[in-house]
């Protein structure tokens, strides 16, 4: 299929080990935090917080148009010039390098870049979704950057992303974009069921009102995120909410596929993927196997919400 093989930059699906990148890894964290704030700030709500995410682009991430009075402005991430740029619908654009820098300088340099075009905003600055959090006018601790390593990032994200909305085009429900959440810093699509859900309990380090957004309604979610805390490297994962009975126990493909009861997720080593045979087949796989489970043993409509 589609996806194997090599790019003159190197292999489709690179090798991105987590403890050869983990403090680039953290610096970028926050931010893509910062720039993803920058579009909350701005953009009205829809529903499970879509407004809030980047999207994959063929040099990096993009908040995508924000809209500003009778403006419009991108805040895009450039993985190949390594480059933030700022462009505006007027045509004026300001770019900051992607350099080693804490975090506390590259908040202040796109909060002066942005002012510089009118386009000055005020943002919660406290970090989300991390342990002890540094607010990011403070944060001098992340401070590393990597070019290869946010470049190779950039290209499992890019082929991800062109996987995922190939499964993603299989439904006819309900189901979000292939989009990057820069609170857990990952990239995910999700398909509902198209009924309400019971109300999402507490979550370490989310507040309550943000994930009973993101969860009033049941899903089927599906992504892939490079690893953290118990997970020691890079996965793809899978879980449903509410998790229906027996969901633990389904057999799911392929054979590296496991359930961890402590995130309540079925994984699947990134490597399995990259070393596969055709990493696109197997991460499909892995997409439509645990979709299943979810639906039914979840009880889900198939035969409406499904592409034939």
């Amino acid at each position: 299929m589609q996806g194997d093989g090599e790019t003159p930059r190197g292999p489709v699906w690179p090798k991105l080990p987590l403890a050869e990148w983990q403090d680039t890894y953290a610096t970028l964290h926050m931010w893509t935090q910062i720039v993803g704030k920058v579009r909350l700030a701005y953009s009205p709500p829809i529903n499970h917080w879509w407004q809030t995410t980047l999207y994959v682009t063929p040099r990096g991430l993009t908040t995508s148009a924000i809209h500003h009075s009778r403006r419009t402005f991108a805040i895009d991430f450039d993985f190949l010039d390594h480059a933030l740029r700022i462009a505006t619908s007027d045509g004026t654009v300001r770019s900051l390098p992607l350099l080693a820098r804490p975090v506390a300088q590259f908040y202040a340099d796109v909060m002066d870049a942005l002012t510089s075009l009118g386009l000055g905003v005020s943002i919660w600055t406290t970090p989300v979704e991390v342990e002890a959090p540094i607010p990011f006018e403070r944060d001098r601790q992340h401070a590393s950057y990597d070019p290869d390593a946010a470049q190779r990032f950039w290209r499992i994200l890019v082929q991800t992303d062109r996987v995922l909305t190939g499964f993603r085009a299989r439904f006819l429900g309900k189901v979000s974009p292939v989009h990057f959440f820069w609170g857990a810093f990952d990239l995910a699509v999700t398909r509902f069921s198209g009924r309400p859900a019971p109300l999402h309990g507490p979550t370490p380090n989310v507040a309550d009102f943000v994930v009973q957004e993101a969860y009033s309604h049941e899903v089927s979610s599906l992504g892939f995120w490079p690893g953290g805390g118990p997970v020691s490297e890079p996965v793809f994962y899978a879980y449903a909410y509410p998790e229906p009975e027996g969901f633990a126990a389904a057999r799911v493909a392929p054979v590296d596929a496991f359930y961890n009861r402590d995130l309540g997720e079925f994984l699947l080593p990134y490597e399995a993927v990259r070393k596969a045979s055709s990493p696109d087949s197997t991460l499909l796989a892995f997409a439509q196997s645990t979709y299943e489970a979810a639906a039914d043993l979840g009880h889900w409509d198939r035969a409406a919400l499904e592409r034939p």
